[in-house]
């Protein structure tokens, strides 16, 4: 795992459900060991900045690409902050 700390935000575009996305979230981000903030969420996107080790914002940038199930994640952007 590397040590290095990034600050990511990603937009989450597709169909949300914006209280299983953001409580989805908030549990990846909390068992990965990363800061979050979510911003703006829609029906139609969520956007997250969190910031932790660079391998972990990875993780959760793939783990909120499969879930919740819910919501359909039909593409992602992402922004070094």
């Amino acid at each position: 795992m590397s040590g290095v700390i990034e600050t990511a935000r990603f937009t989450f575009r597709g169909q949300m459900v914006c209280a299983s996305f953001v409580e989805f979230a908030h549990h990846r981000a909390r068992r990965l060991d990363l800061e979050i903030a979510v911003g703006a969420c829609d029906a139609a996107s969520a956007t997250v900045s969190v910031k932790g080790q660079e391998d972990l914002v990875d993780a959760f940038e793939m783990a909120c690409s499969l879930g919740p199930y819910d919501c359909i994640i039909l593409d992602i952007e992402r922004a070094a902050v």
